[in-house]
């Protein structure tokens, strides 16, 4: 079906996205600290074993510390790794609330005014590019939420490809501002990389930002899923059989979801896509420093998981990085077939 030996250049392409910013912030801290930029060393030699080049998405905070600012610049200077941006919404600057408790409601980016998302945007870009000496190129919006003019403001501080759209998901039902709408529904987005359309981020368009979606894929073998479909969205025997089988696996380490991880490389692999988008936080990689990984046994689990995802993509994937996939994909559109 497929082989390691084949072409490296005609291999589908391996991403790896790192939501790199303070430790444990599901638990909504007021004062954010940055602790797990010291676990990060561990994590990028793992990478490197497998010849993996990580893109760090990087938030206000983690701009700020020290700690991740050395360890980030070493990486460009070695061309390991990237540097891009990931804004959260309520404490990057400029910080003027939206709601009553702006660090309780994270509220979306796409909901503050379009001036004040243009200067937030456009200060973390500056923090970036001053700390890492380097264009920021690549992107992933905090909390996924994405629309139209924030592709716009990408566009225009002069980005090149988005990773913040989660096929086959809605965030709907995550508020943000508790007054209004919730997330976005990415339920009927593609699932393979495509340019954007500025009009509506969920479909092609012709502008110059390669959205490239996480990998969500569906994994289930047939027979489940038409069990599944018998029954009521809401009922009790849907839900016990998405536990023992979610409907989608993300390309993203839980604990214990590592056949699933491999199933979906396996069946990229099999259908012919052109990349897999693996993402995970920084904070959880180390311990405490997340819901999944409270301690230092999950973590070491953590790393078996990421052991066998990456032994099986250097086999089978090309290691990229997200511009540099950007620059591939736009080629082999121009070009055409070989």
């Amino acid at each position: 079906m497929y082989s390691a030996g084949i072409p490296m250049a005609v291999k589908p392409a391996f991403l790896t996205t790192i939501d790199t910013e303070g430790d444990n912030l599901w638990a909504h801290p007021r004062a954010i600290t940055t602790a797990n930029s010291r676990y990060l060393e561990r994590f990028q030699a793992c990478c490197e074993q497998y010849g993996i080049e990580p893109v760090y998405l990087t938030d206000y905070e983690m701009a700020l510390c020290p700690v991740f600012a050395a360890f980030g610049r070493d990486l460009i200077r070695r061309g390991a790794a990237e540097i891009g941006a990931h804004l959260h919404a309520w404490n990057s600057p400029p910080v003027r609330p939206l709601t009553a408790n702006d660090h309780a409601f994270c509220p979306y980016l796409t909901e503050f005014p379009p001036g004040l998302m243009l200067e937030k945007f456009g200060f973390l870009t500056r923090l970036l590019e001053d700390t890492f000496e380097q264009k920021m190129t690549s992107h992933r919006a905090g909390r996924w939420a994405f629309n139209g003019p924030y592709a716009e403001a990408l566009i225009s501080n002069g980005y090149l490809v988005d990773c913040s759209v989660t096929p086959g998901v809605s965030w709907r039902s995550s508020l943000g501002d508790p007054d209004g709408a919730g997330g976005p529904d990415y339920t009927a987005c593609p699932r393979e990389p495509y340019f954007v359309s500025l009009e509506d981020i969920r479909r092609p368009g012709d502008s110059p930002l390669l959205e490239v979606p996480v990998s969500i894929l569906p994994t289930s073998p047939a027979w489940l899923d038409r069990l599944r479909e018998r029954f009521p969205k809401r009922s009790a025997q849907r839900s016990v059989l998405n536990r023992l089988s979610p409907p989608l696996t993300w390309l993203r380490p839980n604990g214990g979801n590592r056949p699933a991880m491999l199933r979906l490389l396996h069946k990229a692999l099999s259908d012919g896509r052109p990349c897999v988008e693996f993402m995970l936080h920084s904070s959880e990689l180390m311990p405490a420093g997340s819901p999944n990984f409270p301690d230092a046994a999950s973590i070491e689990r953590l790393y078996a998981d990421l052991d066998a995802v990456f032994s099986l993509a250097a086999g089978y994937f090309r290691p990229r990085k997200l511009t540099e996939f950007r620059h591939d994909f736009r080629q082999a559109a121009v070009l055409g077939p070989a």
